[in-house]
């Protein structure tokens, strides 16, 4: 297995991207939900954001029920250029597992961590940034208040991370000590009217005998500028384990670095069904200086115009004899 590989694959992204990011006033997070949005928390800012849960799962072939307790945790820092963040993620799980096969249940406790990965995400592709550039259209409010096709071009960032897996895990399919790549495609559509669209395609894992392949859709809808409410689908294969879930919530901001939330998440399927409550938070300390936008295409057309704008005017002045 080649470790460094997503190390790689990251430093070819810096070398080929020509896009921005955004730093926003109010705290940016990837909570309540489990999908990666596009854009990082900015320059100079460390946020955290945990959750913890309680459930229970039923698996009919197995005869087992299950009380399931865990704790996620996501440690984001934005440093170097605004497109880029550093993360580490993860989350611990304990369940109580009651046996049902035999005429005595049998009750015995499973915990460890359920994931453990050390990555960094990058911004490659900002739509919104050139919008910004090219100004909105002074002759038609309509033109700037209703949904264009341009709004379905998203924002995209690539995420690449190592798993860090223990030996004897019961959540993770390798029986010995692992370090394996984690690679997640991210888009993001902000919508007028307070929507955003974010979709995860992700692949885990591929260097190990058990590769998951999945997606998550993300639904977010803003009521006002300090409550949202979420839908969501996250689907994932692999001869380990594969399921489809569906989540929803709601997130109140408290204030501008403080964001509190609440879910639930129910499985499609028997083996097992899963039914849990979340909920959260995420602060950031932000000790962001300045917006920092790197030079796109269109910056360097506008700023190669200005200056052959200020060539002429300066020879105009010296034909004229006026300096």
């Amino acid at each position: 297995m080649n470790i460094k590989l997503p190390f790689l694959f990251l430093l070819s992204l810096l070398a080929i991207s020509h896009a921005s990011a955004q730093y926003t006033e109010m705290i940016n997070t990837n909570r309540p939900g489990g999908s990666q949005g596009a854009f990082s928390v900015g320059t100079n800012v460390l946020q955290f954001e945990t959750g913890f849960s309680y459930g229970k799962e039923k698996h009919e072939l197995l005869k087992t029920e299950t009380n399931g307790f865990a704790i996620d945790y996501s440690v984001r820092y934005g440093f170097w250029k605004e497109r880029l963040e550093v993360s580490i993620m993860g989350e611990f799980q304990s369940n109580t597992v009651t046996d049902n096969r035999s005429a005595v249940a049998r009750e015995y406790g499973l915990s460890n961590f359920k994931s453990n990965t050390i990555g960094a995400k990058y911004l490659i592709y900002d739509p919104y940034r050139k919008r910004e550039l090219k100004g909105p259209n002074l002759y038609s409010w309509k033109a700037n208040n209703k949904t264009q096709w341009a709004d379905l071009i998203p924002a995209i960032s690539i995420y690449a991370g190592a798993n860090f897996d223990s030996a004897d895990n019961p959540f993770t399919p390798e029986t010995e000590s692992t370090i394996s790549p984690k690679f997640v495609l991210a888009t993001q559509n902000n919508f007028i009217g307070g929507w955003v669209f974010v979709t995860n395609i992700i692949v885990d894992r591929v260097t190990t005998e058990f590769p998951t392949y999945g997606y998550i859709v993300t639904l977010t809808h803003a009521t006002n500028r300090y409550f949202s409410v979420f839908l969501e689908n996250q689907g994932f294969k692999s001869d380990f384990y594969s399921d489809q879930l569906l989540r929803g919530g709601a997130a109140a901001l408290i204030n501008q670095n403080l964001q509190v939330d609440l879910s639930l998440t129910y499985s499609f399927k028997d083996t097992p069904s899963k039914f849990y409550g979340r909920a959260g938070l995420a602060y950031r300390f932000d000790m962001h200086n300045k917006d920092e936008y790197l030079e796109d295409k269109v910056n360097k057309e506008m700023k190669e115009k200005d200056k052959k704008e200020e060539r002429q005017e300066e020879l105009d002045l010296d034909e004229n004899g006026e300096k």
